[in-house]
């Protein structure tokens, strides 16, 4: 076996390089990878709705898949937005994002009530499976974050003098 058999591949060490030093977005490529996930899954959903139930199954699916699409992005665009200039204050955001749509897209709900052309049964089936391939994509696309905790450019670059001058 030979000593570079260990190693990561080149390019997977310099897209994590490049997230640690801050000059490609995390929020960006978190939203690229989970929209592209949660969209192949609504996708076949969709499919899957349109054998099942014609053109009214596939556009309810589409439609609540494509709802949570929309209410996961705003926040992970939010992230992105805020991160750059507040890193620890956008997960923060994120959080009080989050309860704000609940809020808002449940009373919209409530007010409005579901069209009726909507096939709740396919909305809120395309709407589980977008969130599950959806957080399963961003947790992975955290996994293999690498994120910056503390600066240690900030104390001294010698910390045996640093000591010394304490004494």
């Amino acid at each position: 076996m030979s000593a570079s058999s260990h190693r990561p591949a080149r390019s997977s060490r310099a897209s994590r390089a490049t997230a640690a030093s801050g000059t490609e977005s995390l929020w960006l490529r978190l939203l690229a990878l989970s929209s592209a996930v949660a969209g192949v899954g609504l996708l076949l959903t969709s499919v899957v709705a349109w054998l099942l139930n014609g053109g009214l199954g596939a556009l309810s699916a589409f439609c609540g898949g494509l709802l949570v699409m929309v209410f996961f992005g705003i926040s992970l665009l939010a992230g992105h937005l805020i991160g750059r200039r507040n890193p620890s204050g956008a997960v923060g955001l994120m959080a009080g994002l989050y309860f704000v749509k609940v809020i808002v897209f449940g009373v919209l709900f409530l007010v409005l009530g579901p069209p009726s052309w909507l096939l709740g049964r396919w909305f809120v089936t395309a709407a589980v499976v977008t969130v599950i391939l959806w957080q399963v994509a961003e947790l992975y696309g955290f996994s293999k974050a690498r994120l910056l905790i503390f600066n240690e450019r900030k104390g001294p670059e010698n910390p045996s003098s640093a000591s010394e001058e304490r004494s």
